[in-house]
């Protein structure tokens, strides 16, 4: 078996290795390094959980220890392109443990936070440059940072990039690559567009292609479970509760689906945290710190994290949901059985998901086997129903707005000694309503019903009745309850119907309309 040391590595990474607890290389890291060390353009077909971050990034640190001088500012001599933020994280994280004992500068440039510190850090120049697109193309109109003087162009997970739609930008970042320089092409998969992308971005590669996608980890114990859609949640809780009682990845489908898990899941007393694109980068961040540290032991996530999380330990993979495309299905299990160590899957399926499963088993060549669901025998309670909507409380029919509440405010606007103690009662605003209609405070209990007076005294009201005691064109003697008796000086006694009670126009019979 091939050793590091065989490789021809350089001391100080040989030491960092040692440090790390790393002995012999992976398959695809013995069969890529001597080719990056050469100085070749290398395409390698690799599943995730390969060792592939080591396999380019070991030789590439060779390679830079013979350099000397310093990067100028506002460049980078190597720069790696990842689809997402947490794996341009984890490689930056592999490069500086694997660089610890060389004086090598490395910076990551993602989405989700400030450009402000990430400007100044390129204002100074750096050796090794691990970046989404998006933000780099950013910094680049900015002119934050130039490519002018990129050695080595790594492209990680390239079909993870056209899937996530960056194929535009990525032909756009080649245009101002300089012409003269290394390109390593890593990929799980070879559609063809990624080998069309391929072939306009490499010079005569060498080809590397280590466990094929439809390889799951030999380690990884796998089956499904047949069941509902609207029991899912139940028996994702009752497996998280009693079978997969170690650190747990749950995947779902959409970015909503994993919320609402974790609150599912959380609402039967266990811990979980969510992981997905609607998350700041802080909220992703803190989850996934969690996880790893044993603090939080679920962690439910999109696809967004198949390929993006490397935490040693995951002992299990729960699919709440089968991905869309089956190799993703290879990408999402292989979190687990990580390092030499096993692992379970688990597939909660559907009846619409049953095609799904199909395809999976059609691209792993294995039938997956099926168990029995562990909510069939079990007392498992109820999903927590949301809480209702806070309601407004109705008033009782014919109860006013509240024994004048808002009569000192409007009481020389004629609304009396409150709005209250009847309400729009049957036929008008009666017992305590627009009193007496005038623009003079009114005591409680005098609406539209009170007897007529002159306008000096009662003011205009909002009745049949004319102004300054005179009858209006047309008034009717009739209200919409019953009928309004007149007054000798103009106004009817009963307004607009309004018996002195005052409970409500649902309250009374309407009367007829004259």
């Amino acid at each position: 078996m091939t050793s590091f040391q065989e490789l021809g590595l350089a001391a100080p990474i040989l030491s960092a290795l040692s440090d790390e607890g790393y002995a012999n290389p992976t398959p695809i890291q013995a069969q890529a390094i001597p080719h990056v060390m050469a100085g070749r353009d290398l395409m390698g077909i690799a599943q995730t959980g390969t060792g592939k971050t080591a396999a380019f990034t070991l030789p590439i640190l060779h390679n830079l220890a013979a350099e000397k001088g310093r990067t100028p500012p506002r460049q980078c001599r190597v720069l790696i392109l990842s689809p997402t933020r947490e794996l341009a994280g984890q490689i930056a994280d592999s490069v500086r443990a694997y660089s610890r004992h060389m004086r090598i500068s490395v910076a990551t440039v993602f989405g989700g936070v400030s450009h402000g510190p990430q400007a100044q850090m390129l204002q100074r120049g750096v050796d090794v440059l691990v970046a989404t697109p998006g933000r780099l193309l950013d910094h680049m109109a900015t002119g934050s940072l130039r490519l002018d003087g990129v050695k080595v162009f790594v492209l990680d997970e390239a079909d993870q990039m056209l899937d996530m739609g960056f194929i535009h930008s990525i032909r756009k970042l080649v245009k101002v690559l300089p012409k003269q320089r290394q390109t390593l092409f890593f990929s799980a998969t070879m559609p063809k567009e990624i080998a069309a992308l391929a072939a306009d971005m490499l010079d005569n590669p060498e080809r590397v292609a280590v466990a094929p996608v439809s390889s799951t980890a030999e380690r990884v114990t796998q089956k499904v479970v047949f069941v509902d859609a609207a029991q899912k949640r139940v028996e994702l809780a009752h497996l998280l509760a009693n079978t997969c009682d170690g650190r747990t990845l749950v995947f779902t489908r959409t970015k909503h689906g994993a919320d609402r898990v974790v609150r599912h899941l959380e609402s039967a007393g266990l811990t979980a945290a969510a992981i997905h694109g609607n998350k700041s980068q802080g909220q992703r961040q803190r989850a996934l710190d969690g996880f790893k540290d044993g603090s939080t032991r679920i962690l439910v996530a999109t696809d967004i994290a198949a390929r993006g999380i490397d935490v040693d330990g995951v002992t299990h993979v729960v699919n709440f949901e089968l991905p869309n495309v089956p190799e993703t299905y290879v990408h999402r299990i292989g979190r687990t059985a990580r390092a030499g160590a096993s692992g379970s899957a688990i597939s909660l399926v559907d009846r619409e998901e049953r095609g799904l499963l199909r395809q999976i088993e059609r691209l792993t060549r294995q039938s997956i086997p099926v168990e029995p669901r562990a909510t069939e025998d079990a007392e498992i309670a109820p999903e927590a129903p949301r809480p209702p909507r806070q309601q407004q409380q109705r008033r009782p029919q014919g109860a006013g707005r509240g024994d004048g509440q808002r009569g000192p405010r409007q009481e020389n606007r004629g609304r009396g000694a409150g709005q209250g103690n009847g309400g729009q009662g049957n036929g008008g605003h009666a017992n305590g309503g627009h009193a007496n209609g005038g623009r003079r405070a009114a005591p409680a209990g005098e609406g539209r019903d009170q007897q007529a007076a002159p306008r000096a005294a009662a003011g205009h009201g909002r009745d049949n009745a004319g102004r300054n005691g005179a009858p209006r064109r047309g008034a009717r003697p009739e209200g919409r309850g019953q009928p309004g008796a007149r007054r000798e000086g103009g106004r009817h006694q009963e307004g607009h119907g309004g018996d002195l009670a005052g409970i409500g126009f649902m309250n009374g019979p309407r009367g007829n309309r004259s």
